[in-house]
């Protein structure tokens, strides 16, 4: 007990305990509801850091006095679930708890989805990430989805009275307060992190008769002890800019080293692989349509396999991306069209290009006059495919590489009375 980090010793046992959640968890709400009536649905609990998944998935257990088993994505596989799936269960069916859900690949959330619709297990599922891009749609189908919030100063001032106040070790030490400011900033809304950055400052002053807590002290304590990396606040959205920014910026290098820092910190390997695939298109487009194909394929196998073996998948997609020609001409090009699309959605369809499903709509000229394509030479027929208002408006403009030269070749060839690709 004594060795024991601060934040397991403090975790509640009771609903009247518990922390935060108020939305799902006060009088009156639906979880709350569905405990009274000793009901656990399948779930899965979308959350930050820090904000009780784990402990309301125990109270759950305990309140239903259900059996409880625990698997984490990270290091658990099918045979895993296999074997938690074999074991007897009571009256009613146990819970089976999955850690970061959404680093489970298809294999493995086939096979809970299997056992959910059997009744053999109630799923509770918890992620950081949102679960319609990481829980397939049919097991998310089967699960109520509850987000849980970062807390807020008032939730971690409660927190941190009740270490102070009622955990046995540290009631045996004085402290002054004189700031919260810092221990609140730093914390993020994460509890645990909250009690293991409180934790870490009363040790820095060991044997101290009165244990200070202040922002001079906290600071302190952090530059030593915490990492330079936090997923959920600004060194996150920093370093992934960096590391777009340098395969933006065909530099294989600094994006190889921004990748390892994520890596490193323990960022989500799909995160960075959906990443890629938006850059892939929006910044390399039709100078290398591959690139692309690339991405996606790498996104796909980061789900199959995982880290970390897939950090060389990872590797080998950022070297390929950073090295490609660059062209974000297709991401100009869809801009321009929505604005313009705003400007002038009164516009109607040119009656040639309309549809004719009917007698009636033919008389009146729907489809008239339309060229179909493939009956000319080249299987090209120049004509207008926008509003009449609109004829000749440009907006893609090939960029000035290889592979776009080739396109704005055709382009002019095709199109030189109508659009003006010089």
């Amino acid at each position: 007990m004594q060795n024991m980090p601060l934040a397991e010793r403090l975790r509640p046992k009771t609903l009247e305990e518990y922390i935060g959640q108020e939305h799902i968890l006060g009088p009156g709400k639906p979880l709350r509801k569905a405990l009274e009536a000793n009901l656990v649905p399948s779930m899965i609990l979308w959350g930050p850091p820090g904000v009780g998944k784990t402990t309301l998935s125990l109270m759950l257990a305990e309140i239903t006095k259900r059996q409880f088993y625990a698997l984490s994505a990270i290091s658990s596989g099918v045979k895993d679930l296999r074997e938690v799936l074999s074991k007897p269960s009571g009256l009613f069916p146990p819970i089976l708890f999955i850690d970061e859900i959404h680093r489970f690949n298809k294999s493995q959330q086939d096979t809970l989805l299997a056992a959910v619709e059997r009744g053999q297990v109630t799923l509770i599922g918890a992620t950081t990430e949102n679960p319609s891009f990481e829980v397939n749609s049919a097991l998310l189908s089967r699960c109520q989805v509850y987000i849980l919030e970062a807390f807020g100063s008032k939730e971690l001032d409660q927190l941190l009275d009740r270490a102070i106040t009622q955990d046995e070790q540290l009631q045996k030490k004085k402290f002054k307060i004189v700031s919260k400011k810092s221990l609140f900033r730093i914390s993020g809304g994460d509890g645990r992190k909250l009690l293991n950055l409180l934790e870490m400052v009363v040790t820095a002053q060991f044997g101290a008769e009165e244990i200070i807590i202040d922002d001079e002290k906290v600071e302190e304590v952090v530059q030593k002890n915490l990492a330079r990396y936090d997923k959920s606040g600004e060194q996150h959205y920093d370093i992934i800019s960096a590391f777009i920014k340098s395969m933006r910026g065909s530099d294989p290098n600094a994006a190889l080293y921004w990748l390892a820092r994520m890596l490193v910190a323990g960022e989500d390997p799909n995160f960075i692989a959906r990443r890629m695939l938006i850059l892939a298109s929006e910044d390399i487009g039709n100078a290398n349509p591959t690139a692309m194909i690339m991405a996606n394929s790498c996104m796909e196998a980061m789900k199959k396999i995982g880290y970390p073996e897939g950090r060389i998948i990872l590797s080998q997609t950022v070297v390929y991306l950073a090295t490609s020609p660059k062209s974000n001409a297709s991401y100009m090009a869809i801009d321009k069209a929505i604005a313009l699309a705003e400007k002038t959605s009164h516009l109607p369809v040119p009656l040639d290009l309309r549809n004719a499903p009917t007698k009636l709509m033919k008389e009146v000229g729907y489809g008239k006059d339309y060229k179909y394509s493939h009956s000319y030479e080249g299987n090209f027929a120049q004509q207008n495919f926008m509003p009449d208002e609109l004829k000749g408006e440009k907006l893609y403009e090939p960029g000035a590489n290889a592979k776009e030269m080739e396109i704005k070749k055709k382009l002019q060839a095709w199109w030189a009375d109508w659009y003006k690709y010089e």
